[in-house]
């Protein structure tokens, strides 16, 4: 053995041919953390002063090749002041290179997923084989950052730099064939031929078949391009990304200048581009923000995956209540095989609950996610029933009825009773508290709640509440089956709309309030879509429907009177009293008329201001203003969810709103948002506003954490 790291290995595998292959002891895939870096450095080392070595394959004793970099340690690159931070980039260059330098032909055998730094390695040697099951990428933009270890140079001199715009600006991994097409590859090969395919390459180089050279010096040299085409090609790309990338992720359009910036330039001048303008993304708040997410997620997942350990399995399930909600758990259960039962009391819900499904089915076909035999394969997993006999074999039931109490609590207790003994009753209650919907139950402790949002096969995140006697099992039982259908869960605790309505209606209370006292909603729509939420108050109000938000305002009010009761005439009021119930009756804050392909689009309607009362006045509030204004309620609302024990940390507090209503990634979530802001300085805002209600008051834990300088968060640097 040549050399024999904690994470890699140097030896030749036949004479001439040396192997480094990445295999990190101890852990499942490998990854580019310190510790590799390093001793990849010291194998390259070592094999350039070999008089013997004549070619050099890189390999993976994994199922994955490299997945990139480690990103738990990017805290510690954020912490580090701009100049060590390009100069530390700068050694990990000359570590690519060194490579791409070596005397010798250099074949990457990609034998699973190579992304980010594990693709950039690749990059560097001058022929890369890819087997048909591995996925190849530069997914850096997702974290707010590009490839920043030569990925911007090497890449658009091997596949052109129209094609390296969008790989590195958009972040999707290639299948092969795609790989391929495009340059990226230089062949593709079944899984048990890759080393061979390799070996065969890399003795066909040694003995001057191909020149290894001229390739690499492609890599090495200015970007082959004109003046009259570099111009067309990055102009070009520039509106393209921007438009997809929009204001509030700035990595693709750094990435794109970057790239414009060192086309000119050999390979070793542009490293200093590149490292430049990734350390200016690397101070960014937004790079932070989508790092800490991507960590919480994963954090999330491994909470998870130990519910699993006290999970009782879930070989078939069943939902009560078909329709569109129905129909939607019924397919996003058996697309992840699960069988499932969905039941109702009429044969024209249990109708729209399939058509659902099937319409959901014939979506993945057009995208060609799916085959027609597959479709079929899904839809023999869905057994629709109109009695209670067909669901007694069911180890969890999802309860999907009206959102009415009443009418919950007689359809329960109807159905434990068509249940085993150890089946789990999960309701998709919205709003109504679990522990009281648990009166109805003679198993209370095997009852919890399943809060599914809608659509469910869009939305990732399912809230999992924890009634007064629901057990340890019950929880992670349902915990363990929203996994395994491909659902984010969050276990919070019960209380009058949990954790993720709970925090909305403050902020959908905060819009009243502004149109009451005044404010446009169109012009509030318009400035929280440009803080970064997918869709205005108004507008998302219109998507949920004035009579759910109705209902659901309701039972907040009587929840938390202090805060969430209104002494006046709300504009959801009074569109549900002219039945503008939003997109589902043609017209609400807006009116809506169907594109050819059925969906709505939304449209300006003068005459709501009739009803609503407002004037209009586009200047009557400043933008900042609104911004306070809306904000405020929702983010003290999460902390007293945290403080309340409702939700477990501010991590899932966060992921919860990023999941569940589109709180806007690059801010991090309600929690962060206030340390973005400075918990002292959100604190004198509140205060700033503590005349429109207990809503705008910060509790006095906040107040304390405040005076303290105590933030949600530990800072990344």
């Amino acid at each position: 053995m040549k050399f024999q790291g904690k994470t890699l290995t140097l030896d030749f595998i036949k004479t001439g041919i040396a192997e480094i292959s990445f295999d990190r002891q101890q852990e499942s895939i490998n990854k580019f953390d310190a510790l590799t870096l390093t001793e990849l450095r010291q194998a390259v080392d070592e094999l350039s002063r070999d008089k013997n070595a004549k070619g050099l394959m890189l390999t993976s004793g994994k199922s994955v090749f490299v997945v990139g970099a480690d990103i738990t340690e990017f805290g510690q690159w954020f912490a580090k002041s701009r100049q060590q931070l390009v100069s530390d980039l700068l050694r990990i260059h000359e570590t690519f290179s060194a490579i791409e330098d070596l005397p010798l032909p250099t074949v990457a055998v990609i034998n699973g997923f190579a992304l980010g730094g594990g693709f950039e390695v690749c990059l560097a040697c001058d022929y890369r084989v890819m087997s048909t099951k591995a996925r190849v990428g530069l997914p850096e933009v997702k974290l707010g950052l590009f490839p920043g270890w030569g990925g911007t140079i090497r890449l658009p001199r091997l596949i052109g730099a129209d094609n390296a715009l969008e790989w590195i600006g958009l972040g999707k991994d290639r299948r092969p064939e795609q790989a391929l097409n495009e340059g990226a590859v230089d062949a593709i090969v079944k899984p048990e031929e890759l080393k061979k395919s390799a070996l065969s390459l890399l003795e066909a180089c040694i003995d001057g078949k191909f020149d290894y050279n001229s390739r690499r010096n492609d890599k090495k040299s200015p970007l082959r391009l004109t003046d009259i085409e570099r111009t067309m090609v990055f102009a070009t790309a520039k509106s393209i990304i921007k438009t997809k990338a929009g204001p509030h992720y700035p990595a693709p359009m750094t990435a794109l200048r970057c790239m414009e910036k060192h086309a000119r330039l050999d390979r070793d001048s542009a490293a200093k581009v590149e490292a430049e303008a990734f350390a200016e993304l690397a101070k960014n708040e937004v790079a932070h923000n989508l790092v800490r997410l991507f960590l919480n997620d994963q954090a999330l997942s491994r909470i998870a995956k130990a519910y699993a350990k006290e999970a009782l399995p879930v070989r078939q399930a069943a939902v009560l209540g078909a329709g569109i909600m129905g129909g939607g758990i019924a397919y996003q259960t058996a697309l992840k095989g699960i069988p499932i039962v969905m039941k109702d009391i009429a044969a024209h819900a249990v109708e729209t609950g399939l058509s659902e499904a099937r319409n959901l089915l014939l979506k993945r076909i057009d995208r060609r996610q799916m085959t027609v035999d597959q479709m079929s394969g899904v839809l023999t997993r869905i057994n629709p029933t109109l009695t209670y006999g067909d669901i007694e074999g069911a180890d969890i039931v999802v309860e999907a009825v009206v959102e009415n109490e009443d009418i919950k609590k007689g359809v329960l207790s109807e159905l434990e009773d068509a249940l085993s003994e150890n089946a789990i009753i999960a309701s998709n209650t919205s709003t109504i508290s679990i522990s009281n919907l648990a009166g109805s139950l003679a198993h209370q402790e095997r009852f919890c709640g399943m809060h599914f949002f809608n659509p469910v096969h869009v939305m990732p995140l399912v809230e999992v509440i924890r009634g007064k006697k629901s057990s340890k099992q019950t929880i992670a039982t349902t915990v363990t089956f929203a996994k395994a259908i491909g659902k984010n869960p969050i276990v919070v605790n019960d209380c009058p709309g949990f954790l993720v309505n709970r925090v909305l209606f403050p902020y959908l209370n905060a819009l009243t309030a502004l149109i009451r006292d005044g404010a446009d909603f169109q012009k509030v729509d318009q400035i929280m879509e440009g803080f970064g939420w997918p869709m205005g108050p108004a507008y998302l109000l219109d998507v949920i429907g004035m009579d759910t938000a109705r209902h659901a305002g309701d039972v907040l009010a009587a929840g938390y009177p202090d805060r969430m009761q209104n002494d006046y005439t709300t504009a959801i009021e009074a569109l549900f009293d002219a039945d503008r119930l939003g997109q589902k009756s043609g017209s609400g804050f807006y009116r809506y008329e169907k594109d050819k392909s059925g969906k709505p689009i939304k449209k300006r309607d003068e005459s709501v201001y009739e009803l609503i009362q407002s004037p209009g006045e586009s200047d009557a509030f400043s933008e900042q203003e609104i911004i306070d204004r809306m904000m405020l309620p929702l983010c003290l609302e999460t902390a007293r969810c945290l403080e309340e024990g409702i939700v477990e940390s501010a991590m899932a507090a966060d992921m919860g709103l990023i999941w569940g209503i589109g709180f806007p990634p690059f801010r991090g979530g309600a929690l962060q948002y206030i340390d973005a802001v400075g918990i002292e300085k959100f604190c004198k805002s509140a205060d700033n506003y503590s005349a429109l209600g207990k809503a705008y008051q910060a509790t006095e834990q906040f107040r304390a954490q405040a005076a303290n300088g105590q933030g949600f968060f530990e800072e990344f640097g």
